[in-house]
């Protein structure tokens, strides 16, 4: 095999082949990079047996072949050579790689080991990248990180009509957005349940792409789904089993509730949490003077603080722990949010704090984007 190649060209399809390789593997194969030269230009592809990666560049092809190279190695080679034309050429075992004064000769893993890439064919739908990037960041944090319940570790993507739901859940709290979704096939309703980390570098990578094209398939009892754009392919394996009903948790309607700045709260609870431990929760009053927060019950230190809010309703004292909440602040793309105080059947159980966003402090914003937190609530 023998051809040359961009230099930037070859350090962008490396980095992203390389993208969604584990850090560490007990089968030393699956941290390659597969590189197959023909006369359409490369194909670099990487899989560990759960999500696989492809990308297609243009390049100059003397002799066709494919050859298994270390993925990471070969990703801080790319992006260290000098702006000049990269030469790739096959010697028995060894792979020389030259770049104007530099060259490299590496060691070329055994290639008929490696796993066929899966390929999915069809499309299911499409939908503008910018947006599915936007929704990814702000649902995926509310995913689960414990691995002990598969089922919560994913975004489950929710198809019907022309909108496309992503949901995500660690039981504390709930987070949704929908966005606009194109059709192409037969199916009006679907859902896929993507592991979190997957569609979380998914939406990095394809966030300026105009479109993606999203396929889900089930091949040879895999259900596989499969995002391109730009001339790369991410595919991933679904998560099996039932993800939980959690959008009948979301109230319709919520009479009782505040607006405040967004920066301002943000900025004040990352101020006032400094005094208390990981998993301790702030006091959060809510009432016709502002909002103050309090950290409260430290050996230590204590902390206090009020900024301006608009109230609609009785005064409220909420518990909240303060990681949770700036994760739903984050997401709030506006400069206001609202904070809804919803009711449950059961008077001494606490009603779940609904986040939304808040174009203005008597406009409520249409992106779509619902967050709800459960805390320890008192109405006084």
């Amino acid at each position: 095999m023998k051809f040359q190649v961009n230099r930037d060209v070859l350090s962008e399809a490396v980095s992203f082949a390389v993208k969604m390789l584990p850090a560490r593997t007990t089968l030393p194969i699956l941290s390659g990079v597969l590189i197959e030269a023909t006369s359409d230009g490369l194909v670099l592809s990487s899989f560990d047996y759960e999500v696989s990666t492809q990308t297609k560049v243009a390049a100059t092809v003397e002799a066709p072949g494919r050859v298994l190279v270390s993925g990471r190695l070969l990703a801080e080679i790319a992006n260290r050579l000098p702006n000049a034309p990269v030469t790739f050429e096959t010697i028995e075992s060894r792979i020389q790689v030259s770049c104007g004064s530099a060259n490299f000769t590496l060691l070329s893993m055994p290639v008929e080991e490696y796993p066929t890439i899966p390929q999915v064919e069809g499309e299911t739908g499409v939908l503008p990248a910018e947006e599915f990037s936007a929704a990814v960041a702000q649902v995926a944090v509310a995913a689960s990180r414990d691995d002990v319940t598969p089922v919560i570790t994913g975004v489950q993507l929710e198809i019907t009509g022309n909108s496309l739901s992503l949901v995500a859940t660690d039981r504390y709290r709930v987070a949704i957005r929908d966005i606009p979704w194109e059709s192409t096939g037969d199916v009006a309703e679907i859902t896929a349940l993507v592991p979190a980390r997957t569609i979380q570098e998914i939406g990095k990578t394809f966030g300026h792409s105009g479109n993606i094209s999203i396929s889900i398939t089930n091949k040879d009892d895999r259900e596989l789904i499969a995002f391109t754009a730009d001339n790369k392919t991410v595919t991933s394996l679904l998560i099996k089993g039932n993800f939980p009903p959690v959008k009948r948790l979301f109230p319709e309607k919520v009479e009782n509730y505040a607006v405040v700045n967004t920066a301002d709260l943000i900025e004040a609870t990352r101020r006032v949490k400094l005094v208390v431990e990981r998993e301790a929760a702030l006091r959060f009053t809510f009432a016709n003077n502002g909002l103050t927060l309090e950290a409260i019950g430290g050996e230590q230190a204590q902390a206090s603080e009020t900024i301006d809010a608009v109230i609609s309703g009785p005064d409220v004292v909420v518990s909240l722990k303060p990681d949770f909440l700036l994760d739903g602040l984050g997401a709030v793309h506006s400069e206001f949010t609202r904070i809804g105080f919803t009711s449950v059947e059961n008077p001494a159980k606490p009603g779940p704090v609904l986040i939304t966003s808040q174009t203005s402090k008597d406009t409520p914003a249409e992106d779509a984007y619902r967050y709800l937190l459960q805390p320890n609530l008192l109405l006084r």
